[in-house]
């Protein structure tokens, strides 16, 4: 995780979630139930204005490239590898430490997939038995509404082989930060489904939450000590997650009615 997930408010919406000073109707996205890695995604930082007369960070919303590409790489090509950094190892790995320490971001989204694999074929997996399991899709969001703003990190890239004002000569990437899953009872848990985010991945995006945006966000804040204290992960309880329908397994399809939840799980694919 994160793999997939949901973004479907308008950008006038997390504009006033956000306080966002700055915003090109131009790079406005359409909703999307179904985000997969390399697309287009939004994505709220603090940066001063190219060509402004203040240095004065200003806080933006801007669409990036989901995987990130580190500025040293040669190629564009390891990004869509690069989806998710781990909040323990963040700040070491080369990939992430300099982006880390100074180019952070949130990502906002309405809650994100993880799928689980039903018992009886995680048995099979278990046994070695060649059969590829059917999982059960859940949504992950909060529990009352709000937006999930992921921990994310940008970055620039430059593509040499292209001139100074070609379109595609500077690209924009970033990555979700993750950390290990709540293991404490899911708001509103029933039934014979997940009673944590644990039971259904170790691992989950790691969620901000308002208090902690500006900290999140403030490009002066570059000490790796300090910034670390931000990814502790938010209160338990904070989030609810429900089955829904395996068509969102495909990343063609992409519509509001992925999000609609399910009584129980597929068949074929129980909990």
């Amino acid at each position: 995780m994160c793999g997939r997930y949901a973004s479907s408010r308008r950008p006038e919406d997390l504009a006033g979630i956000f306080e966002i000073e700055k915003w090109e109707p131009k790079e406005t996205l359409a909703p999307d139930y179904n985000v997969a890695p390399t697309k287009d995604v939004y994505a709220v930082l603090d940066r001063p204005l190219k060509d402004a007369d203040s240095p004065r960070p200003v806080r933006q919303l801007r669409t990036l490239t989901w995987g990130l590409i580190p500025s040293w790489a040669k190629s564009p090509e390891g990004g869509a590898r690069m989806i998710n950094a781990r909040a323990e190892t963040v700040h070491e790995k080369p990939s992430y430490r300099r982006p880390f320490a100074s180019r952070r971001c949130i990502i906002p989204a309405d809650g994100y997939y993880e799928w689980v694999t039903g018992t009886a074929e995680r048995d099979l997996e278990v046994q070695g038995r060649k059969k590829r399991p059917r999982k059960q899709p859940y949504f992950v969001t909060p529990a009352d509404g709000s937006v999930f703003a992921m921990a994310g990190l940008y970055e620039f890239w430059r593509d040499r082989t292209l001139p100074d004002d070609h379109p595609r000569a500077w690209w924009v990437t970033c990555a979700v930060i993750t950390t290990e899953a709540e293991e404490g009872p899911l708001a509103g848990a029933a039934g014979e489904g997940p009673r944590s985010l644990a039971e259904i991945h170790p691992r989950m995006p790691l969620m901000l939450t308002p208090d902690r945006w500006d900290a999140w966000l403030d490009p002066s804040r570059t000490d790796p000590a300090d910034l670390r204290g931000l990814l502790a992960p938010p209160p338990e309880g904070l989030m609810r997650a429900y089955p829904v329908s395996t068509a969102v397994s495909d990343v063609r399809n992409n519509g509001p009615e992925l999000l609609k939840e399910l009584e129980g799980p597929e068949v074929g694919t129980l909990f």
